[in-house]
């Protein structure tokens, strides 16, 4: 997959920009708060319909503006999106507007790694099922449909225990019940297909960029481990009645993190904690790319280098310069970083300099 041309109007902070973009290596430099990580955000958009950072829409349009617009010009096909303030998002493929958003997700597989990756070592268990769900989806179309039944059903559960003037009727609350079950084992089966898929990957690239010195490792746990699904969910019915929520199913799913068998969070120092969130991404990016042999995923790397050693972010340089990958986005505050990259291969690239949203080419 290859992004040829990016058009940004009123995204963020950036009021107009039209890129001409490398088909290898496009590098954003300036200080922090310029505005780099805004073009990597409009790529992402172009590839989920919705910002990396913000689930809220208006609130990626400018300050002052009235809309904004985003449009990717790929080999193959041209993307829109655009959203008027007060207004519903249209996203268009070749001027053909999607009936569900839903329909476009996997088009253009994508990578993203970000500052904000540590939050799935320190964050909550819905930051590492949100992991999960991101890569899947972007595989499988039928898991977003499972997804959202589950959630539908979740909600409409909650809702019924919630209510405080009766009881709930048990034979509705048992037939949202049977869907939470049977959603729920479809999603775990394919959630833990994809991490036993994903593991030795990322082990493998946790091993290069620190140099074998640390071991590591993921576990998926999940209700569905404890027998049928319907039957854990129905067990604590009680319980769940009392304290107004379902306790139990996939949405309490989550992924262990260990650093020489113990807990990454508690363990961890902050160079390897990094190092953990860059290789497990870039497994990620190995999944999609064997899981569709026909199209390579975008990777973006965001202010990746900082708080890593010499030894591991020359390992990280020799990784993103290799053949391996394809069409690559990367911001940084440090030109040498750029540089490093640029001087290990003989391959196409792009320079930008990124100033108060003011996007120009060096």
């Amino acid at each position: 997959m290859i992004l040829e041309r990016l058009s940004i109007i009123n995204y963020k902070n950036i009021q107009e920009a039209t890129l001409e973009l490398s088909s290898k290596i496009n590098c954003f430099i300036g200080h922090n708060g310029a505005g780099k990580t805004n073009v990597l955000d409009a790529v992402y958009f172009l590839s989920f319909c919705h910002s990396a950072q913000t689930t809220q829409d208006s609130l990626v349009i400018r300050h002052d503006q009235d809309f904004f617009m985003l449009e990717g010009k790929y080999e193959d096909f041209t993307i829109h999106c655009g959203m008027k303030r007060g207004g519903k998002k249209v996203v268009r493929r070749d001027k053909k507007a999607y009936q569900r958003l839903s329909e476009h997700i996997g088009l253009i597989p994508i990578v993203l790694v970000s500052p904000s990756d540590i939050l799935l070592i320190e964050g909550s268990s819905e930051e590492r099922r949100r992991l999960m769900d991101v890569v899947i989806s972007q595989q499988d179309p039928t898991y977003i449909e499972s997804l959202n039944r589950y959630n539908k059903a979740l909600q409409q559960r909650n809702a019924m225990l919630k209510t405080e003037d009766m009881e709930p009727d048990p034979e509705l609350m048992g037939l949202w019940e049977e869907q939470m079950a049977r959603e729920g084992e479809a999603i775990y089966q394919k959630r833990q297909a994809f991490v036993e898929q994903l593991t030795p990957l990322f082990q493998q690239y946790y091993e290069t960029i620190s140099g074998g010195r640390e071991q590591v490792s993921l576990r998926y746990t999940s209700h569905c481990q404890r027998g049928p699904l319907l039957e854990v969910i129905q067990r604590d019915r009680f319980k769940d009645r009392a304290v107004g929520y379902s306790l139990h199913g996939i949405h309490r799913d989550d992924l262990e993190i260990m650093l020489d068998g113990h807990p990454m969070r508690r363990e961890g120092s902050q160079g390897q904690q990094k190092t953990f969130v860059i290789a497990l991404k870039l497994a990620q990016f190995e999944f999609l790319k064997r899981a569709n042999s026909q199209t390579t995923p975008l990777l973006l790397l965001d202010d990746i280098f900082d708080k890593l050693d010499a030894q591991r972010v020359e390992q990280i340089i020799q990784l993103v310069a290799s053949e391996q990958f394809g069409q690559i986005f990367i911001t940084d505050t440090n030109r040498d970083h750029i540089d490093q990259i640029l001087s290990k291969g003989d391959f196409d690239y792009k320079l930008y300099n990124v100033t108060n949203g003011v996007i120009s080419t060096t």
